[in-house]
């Protein structure tokens, strides 16, 4: 089962990184980087609106757990939006691709 899952944060290199470190680790096949957008929402008794950039993954149900950690890790924002979405349908050769590039990659040395 593929997913979708969405991270924002307040600047787009910030963006980019996590991008970035959740493709490298595996944990997702790709990143898209959407913004900047606006957000508004209830923060420690005030509405705020923030500038943000969205950060849209592509993973697998099986990898999921991982890019969860990574984010939670990787964030620098005290409760990061982490939202996963199931696709309802997918193309089967972009399927296998976003299960081919999430597989851990083979065991190297001796």
């Amino acid at each position: 089962m593929i997913l979708s899952v969405v991270t924002t944060t307040d600047a787009r290199a910030k963006a980019e990184a996590l991008a970035r470190g959740a493709v490298e680790a595996r944990a997702a096949a790709c990143g898209q980087i959407v913004g900047p957008v606006t957000s508004v929402y209830h923060w420690k008794g005030a509405i705020e609106t923030t500038e943000e950039w969205q950060v849209v993954l592509k993973t697998t149900e099986a990898r999921y757990p991982d890019l969860e950690a990574y984010l939670l890790a990787a964030h620098d924002y005290e409760t990061p939006e982490i939202v996963a979405t199931q696709a309802a349908r997918v193309g089967a050769a972009y399927a296998r691709w976003v299960e081919q590039e999430t597989a851990a990659p083979p065991p190297t040395g001796p």
